[in-house]
């Protein structure tokens, strides 16, 4: 498949803003709010609605976002209702649309939602030693394949996750052209997600395949990837993990709150969604903003990917 225009990355997700949430994702709330949480600084709506892009299978995603936003609802004092968003263009235009209040996104969908929304990013997941962690693109081929470099790739099939992921699109496509070739030299298959890449590489439908490390930690763990059949040929430089974002147009007090708060979490309420970004052992959140993004801030310009694109 040859790869597919930016612009198809928000295609077909309008309808998807008809919704109450944002998405056809799953979503759940806290306790009822009263009607002086509707007046308070902290559940100006007497709500938060808090959104959260598809990384994960939902099954596994969903309980492990619930235990943060539960434990930001109860600080606060206000419910706070999770959707589990059907893509991260959808939820950038939810949030455009205000429709959603927090949102946490991969870090090239926090490029586009601080563009196209106001996004501020507020913090990050932790690790041991009080920094944001980070995690890696990787492109990975059978240990017995001929395929070396990336350069080898020419001619071979490459799976990739999804259109508009960090390390499932973006990454890997700049390592193509970073390695003297052109994007049609290399036959990429989006194969619809993280899991998806992997398993493709797997079954032996592709010569090739990206696996970040989260992906593959988690499916190491699990006995569905055994590292020892497969060789990793690139791997991108470290990526600061998902930051949890802000509508930028909201009340200062509100956004204050809501950073304050999350800074503030014990460990263990944001130990469960962190692992699966394989962030371990668990650590509390820590303070991000847009310089600490400023690489995919580059990456995007220097693919000349842009809101305008969208």
């Amino acid at each position: 498949m040859r790869l597919r225009p930016l612009a198809l990355l928000l295609t077909g997700t309008l309808a998807a803003l008809s919704l109450t949430a944002c998405g056809s994702g799953s979503s759940s709330s806290s306790s009822s709010s009263s009607s002086s949480d509707a007046k308070s600084a902290t559940c100006p709506g007497g709500r938060i609605r808090f959104g959260v892009e598809p990384f994960e299978d939902p099954a596994k995603l969903t309980p492990a976002a619930k235990v943060l936003a539960d434990s930001l609802g109860e600080q606060l004092k206000c419910p706070v209702q999770l959707t589990i968003t059907e893509d991260y263009s959808a939820e950038v235009l939810a949030l455009q649309n205000g429709k959603l209040d927090i949102a946490m996104f991969g870090p090239l969908g926090y490029v586009f939602a601080q563009q196209r929304a106001g996004a501020e990013a507020v913090a990050s997941f932790g690790d041991s030693t009080g920094k944001v962690s980070s995690y890696t693109a990787g492109i990975w081929v059978p240990a017995d394949s001929p395929v070396q470099s990336v350069k080898d790739l020419a001619g071979k099939s490459l799976a990739l996750s999804s259109v508009g992921s960090t390390s499932g699109d973006a990454l890997p496509r700049k390592a193509i052209v970073d390695a003297g070739l052109k994007p049609e030299d290399v036959k990429v298959n989006y194969a619809g997600g993280h899991a998806e890449s992997l398993l493709a590489l797997a079954k032996g439908t592709v010569d090739a395949a990206e696996i970040n490390s989260q992906q593959q930690a988690s499916a190491t763990a699990s006995k569905t990837f055994d590292p020892a059949r497969f060789r990793k040929v690139w791997a991108s430089d470290p990526i600061p993990n998902d930051p949890i974002t802000v509508r930028g147009n909201l009340d200062p007090a509100f956004k204050k709150a809501v950073a304050d708060t999350l800074l503030n979490l014990p460990a263990d309420k944001v130990g469960q969604i962190g692992a699966l970004l394989a962030v371990k052992p668990a650590a509390p959140l820590v303070a991000v903003d847009k310089s600490t993004y400023q690489p995919l801030f580059d990456l995007a310009a220097t693919l000349h990917l842009t809101d305008k694109d969208l």
